[in-house]
């Protein structure tokens, strides 16, 4: 293996002309980080060649430009170009962030509060200035392959030869510490092979601790066995036919396996005992079928004991480490290589610690696990417009901007057609405000989701949900996103949930399963602690008298006088045991009429995004004639061919489940181990 030392980078650079990219601008995917200010200086005399020089770089919302003039012992002059940012956040910065350069003497400055991005974008330019003015690199032209409002994907970039400067040679190179790369990295290091773990962060991603198997070691303990033909096909029902079924039963057939791998690290090894949902925890009543359409609820959904603070993917990291491996944090994808045959040799990667390029050669292939794009406004909006005009708020990773997707664009791959959003009904937000985006400084692309809390998980009941005109438009009894989906159709695309003092003893009876059964299983005092929190933050209301609720809500005249009429409808049904309007079963029905009274307005929470990189049964990514690329596997959030247009959400864990699966069959396949 042939590795310079990342501390030697910038003696190196020195003596090296950059063209195309400088050194920092492949700024995409990397998490924000704060600057402390170094002390003015002024330098000693021949620190500098004397000149004016130029460093750009990607802010919230335009291509920051920084202008230094330097004597041969001192910056003399800046110009800071920020009036592309938002008005009066990151452009009225500018004058400060020049104050900070001229004092500071270097790069590094305080920024300014509420303007981190601008900030951080002034700083990356200065030190392309800095680097000019000491010989270090010669910047012609700049490429930030961010997107743009117009054009989600970019253009890849054109990395200059001379920028890279350390190269590192493996068999199987894995993109990405989250919950696909670090399962990918445990069984290739169960199995000794040669492999190398790249993530952009400092450190492994959280851990979605809820995995789906099918017939795994839980099943067989409890002697059950999956109807494994039904199950394909409810997969292929919920994505209206237009999944892969073989990807499907790749997850089906091998996802047993895969549970028994994972089980053997946590409970051999580590001594977490993992958890199988089944019975009657894992299913809706039967009653559910009479009305509405007769969902499959499989018993697949596993998970571990987490009291001891446990996460699965730390361990996976420890496991890895005691077996002689390790993760190289902070280190960005940058583009993938490929030869002349159009195989997959490696990637391109940037140090996000002093922006210096590494090329990694994978012999064997590349697995990308790299996330989905639920933190990229560009992708969000041109991928995917009919989830995120529904979107109230989120619990996603914000360093999933969908730069692996693109990467693999870039390279020839196919991107599904459709997007596949995991949206939840838990986006509480205060009365008045719409479904979708609204402007932020400090979020990437200026835009985010206005919840203030992540997940409201009491929101996934099937309480009588209205519109803004006080009625009822839809049955509340359906899986996860279809209530959402149906508010795109209603003023502001957002609705109001109303229950009474009731609220646990109906949770009780509502029995819904997945995450949403936390409100039922966890008692009164986790669904006090989940109403308090929305309260504090203003988006959870409690009255003595329905009319007093409707006035919190924000119903007035007409509208209000329609929502109470809909409540009183709505426990005439009741008392009927009969949904007459909606066909909700009965057992999910509710009276409203035991003070106090709750309401609060709800839309989607977006954990993830499903769309991704179309891949074969073996996990091989497919280029645009569908044909395998060689080299290349993809899972998780930016894998394809699975989901098609919609997330089963009532299949609890299956998402977690293809990604582990997938990881491993992507190992196995460039590991030659079947």
């Amino acid at each position: 293996m042939n590795k310079i030392s990342r501390k030697g980078f910038l003696k190196i650079a020195a003596a090296a002309a950059m063209s195309g990219v400088t050194a920092g601008a492949l700024a995409a995917c990397n998490a924000a980080s704060s600057s402390t200010a170094a002390p003015a200086a002024s330098g000693a005399a021949g620190t500098y060649i004397p000149g004016t020089y130029e460093g750009t770089a990607e802010g919230i919302s335009s291509t920051v430009k920084v202008t230094m003039t330097f004597s041969d012992s001192a910056v003399t002059d800046v110009v800071v170009d920020t009036s592309g940012e938002t008005a009066s956040y990151g452009a009225a910065a500018a004058d400060q962030l020049r104050e900070q350069l001229m004092a500071a003497g270097s790069a590094e400055i305080d920024g300014v509060s509420g303007s981190t991005i601008t900030s951080d974008a002034v700083m990356k330019a200065a030190k392309s200035c800095y680097a000019q003015a000491k010989g270090e690199a010669t910047v012609t032209s700049v490429q930030l392959p961010t997107g743009d409002e117009n054009d989600w994907l970019g253009k890849e970039p054109d990395i200059d030869e001379a920028a890279i400067t350390e190269t590192v040679d493996t068999d199987i190179l894995i993109v990405g510490a989250g919950n696909g790369g670090m399962g990918a990295a445990a069984y290739a290091a169960a199995h000794g092979l040669n492999f190398r773990v790249i993530e952009q962060n400092g450190n492994v991603q959280d851990t979605r601790h809820w995995v789906g198997a099918v017939d795994g070691f839980g099943a067989q303990a409890q002697g059950i066995k999956m109807d494994r033909a039904k199950l394909l096909s409810e997969i292929s029902r919920y994505a209206s036919g237009k999944c892969d079924q073989r990807v499907v039963k790749t997850w089906i057939n091998e996802s047993g396996e895969m549970i028994e791998f994972i089980r053997s690290i946590m409970e051999d090894k580590y001594g977490v005992k993992m958890v199988y949902t089944y019975g009657d925890e894992a299913k809706w009543p039967a009653e559910n079928a009479e009305h509405n359409t007769d969902y499959m609820y499989p018993e697949i959904e596993y998970t571990y004991d987490r009291s001891s603070g446990a996460a699965r993917n730390e361990l996976l990291l420890q496991y890895i480490q005691e077996l002689g491996y390790d993760v190289d944090f902070k280190t960005s994808l940058a583009k993938l290589e490929k030869d002349s045959t159009g195989r997959i040799t490696g990637i391109i990667a940037q140090s996000t610690e002093d922006d210096h390029f590494i090329r990694y050669n994978a012999n064997k292939g590349v697995l990308l696990a790299c996330g989905g794009f639920p933190g990229n406004p560009y992708m969000m909006e041109q991928l995917d417009p009919l989830g995120t005009s529904v979107t109230t708020a989120c619990s996603y990773s914000p360093a999933d901007k969908g730069y692996g997707i693109r990467a693999a664009v870039w390279a020839g791959a196919n991107l599904d057609k459709e997007a596949a959003p995991m949206l939840f009904d838990r986006g509480i937000v205060a009365p008045g405000v719409d479904g979708g985006y609204v402007a932020s400084d400090s979020a990437f692309g200026g835009k985010a989701f206005p919840g203030p809390i992540r997940q409201y998980n009491p929101g996934t009941q099937p309480f009588l949900k209205v519109n803004r005109n006080g009625e009822r438009f839809a049955n509340e009894s359906s899986p996860y996103n279809d209530i959402v989906y149906a508010a795109a159709h209603q003023p502001g695309r957002v609705y109001a949930q109303i229950c009474d003092a009731n609220i646990l003893e109906d949770a009780k009876r509502f029995h819904t399963i997945g995450c949403s059964a936390q409100t039922r299983n966890a008692g009164a005092e986790y669904i006090q602690k989940q109403m308090d929190n929305a309260e504090k933050e203003g988006v959870f209301f409690k009255a003595d008298t329905i009319e007093e609720l409707a006035d919190k809500l924000g119903f007035t005249g007409e509208a209000k006088d329609t929502f109470l009429a809909t409540v009183e409808r709505y426990n005439e049904l009741y008392d009927k045991q009969n949904d007459e309007d909606f066909g909700k079963p009965a057992y999910r029905l509710s009276a409203i009429r035991t003070a106090p009274f709750y309401g609060c307005w709800l839309g989607a929470s977006l954990l993830c995004t499903e769309q991704g990189i179309a891949i074969n049964d073996k996990g091989q990514a497919l280029d645009n004639d569908n044909k395998p690329m060689p080299g290349l596997y993809v899972t998780g959030d930016m894998s394809g061919s699975f989901f098609a247009n919609n997330y089963p959400c009532l299949m609890a864990g299956v998402a977690m489940g293809r990604t582990l699966t997938y990881a491993i069959k992507a190992i196995k396949q460039m590991g030659g181990l079947e």
